[in-house]
């Protein structure tokens, strides 16, 4: 049986260092962090708290990989949200988390191993680049998987409903009288693309033409790109009367641009945004947004994964829509049908 103590022999270092570098302590030198994660790897040992656990099958314990393109973390309120809501719901359950977030002290070492290595009765991925081959990896393996607002064949999802979602706001926006409708959306992910649809769509349901400089590629809380697109949009002759940002935070960049340029939201323009952020519940104007159910979708994440943990031969693995809903602030003006 592969022991702290002969990892340590292996490496020639300490089972107090073996034990610290295995469990995350910042004070172990980041190559001989490596070499033992890499060593116990190797030699396939297995951690006592999963030890302990062979006769269940189970250590209570399950991991979170969470890991956005901007570096946002827990600032991210859609995701701190749902993390908050998962995490109430597990250690109700009386399971704990481990975050699996990329760190240089695991060099090479794959998400898989990372998961074997700390035996994680299973993983939820909250946020990820779903084309990295470590995921895949990590997906096809027989550990229990659930992911959110992305959708694998045989495992189980939390979804918001975007599509619904994107259909509401512009909606909304058109029952207030627009009929000029700009949209600068984020990068082009699952997410983006079925909002993108849905908001030609419904415009086109509405016999809406939507130009197609109207409509332009930003970065989900990406201030700085999403007020430069916001200048190209309402520079032009032809202007919208209405622009939807790609979430509240990259509104900020939009509207500090609007009215750099002189114009006021929503006497000039309209704004609305996505997500239902605490920010737009205390800007001026108050911002009309869509607001995502993160709660649900953290509790619905935390049922669907524990259930196939405890229950593997009857779990459904299903996809759960959840569904957000307006929210409505001052930031669109009714127009009449002059205007």
């Amino acid at each position: 049986m592969v022991t702290i103590k002969s990892i340590a022999q292996k490496c020639g270092v300490s089972p107090t260092t073996v034990s610290k570098a295995l469990n995350g302590y910042d004070d172990v030198n980041k190559e001989t962090a490596e070499r033992i994660l890499k060593t116990a790897e190797e030699m396939g040992y297995l951690p006592n708290m999963a030890a302990r656990s062979l006769k269940t099958n189970r250590t209570h314990n399950l991991g979170i990989l969470f890991s956005d393109q901007l570096g946002s973390g827990f600032r991210h309120e859609y995701f701190s949200g749902i993390l908050n809501s998962f995490m109430d719901e597990t250690d109700a359950r009386g399971y704990d988390i481990t975050f699996l977030g990329q760190h240089p002290r695991m060099g090479e070492m794959s998400y898989l191993s990372r998961c074997r290595l700390r035996n994680f009765d299973g993983v939820l991925i909250a946020c990820a680049d779903y084309d990295n081959p470590g995921i895949k990896e990590l997906i096809a393996d027989q550990i229990p998987v659930v992911t959110i607002d992305y959708t694998f064949e045989g495992h189980a999802a939390a979804i918001s409903d975007n599509v619904k979602g994107m259909r509401d706001l512009t909606e909304y926006v058109i029952r207030k009288g627009h009929r000029k409708i700009a949209y600068i959306h984020g990068e082009m992910t699952l997410v983006t693309q079925k909002r993108l649809a849905s908001f030609y769509r419904v415009c086109e349901e509405y016999g809406i033409n939507v130009p197609d400089k109207w409509v332009c590629r930003s970065r989900y809380r990406d201030t700085e790109r999403t007020a430069k697109l916001t200048e190209e949009i309402l520079s032009g002759d032809d202007k919208p009367t209405c622009l939807i940002f790609p979430d509240d935070y990259a509104l900020i960049g939009g509207l500090n641009k609007i009215r750099e340029m002189g114009l006021r939201v929503p006497d000039d323009i309209s704004i609305a945004g996505y997500d239902g952020s605490f920010l737009s519940e205390i800007m001026e104007p108050r911002i009309t947004t869509l607001k995502q159910d993160t709660d649900a979708l953290g509790k619905h994440a935390a049922k669907l994964l524990i259930d196939e943990v405890e229950h593997p031969k009857t779990s459904l693995r299903e996809h759960i829509l959840v569904p957000g809903k307006i929210v409505p602030g001052t930031s669109v003006a009714e127009l009449d049908s002059a205007q």
